[in-house]
């Protein structure tokens, strides 16, 4: 599945992302959470399995920066 989003926060190994489709917030688990910084517009490939809890999470088979910081 895809899902657009933007990031609020970056940790070592996961992102706090706004889902644009839903406007909730989803944890992201990735180890390459360090590149992204709040405010990128990002692309985020995942199985479509989703935990339940709040907020829900997922983990990223790949995440592509659509636009850096809202300079899109």
């Amino acid at each position: 599945m895809l899902m657009i989003a933007t990031v609020l926060r970056a940790r070592p190994f996961n992102l706090l992302v706004r889902n644009h489709a839903t406007w909730r917030n989803v944890v992201v688990h990735t180890p390459t959470a360090q590149r992204f910084f709040p405010g990128d517009l990002v692309r985020i490939w995942y199985s479509g399995a989703m935990t339940q809890s709040l907020p829900p999470q997922i983990t990223a088979i790949r995440i592509q920066r659509v636009c850096p910081g809202n300079r899109c």
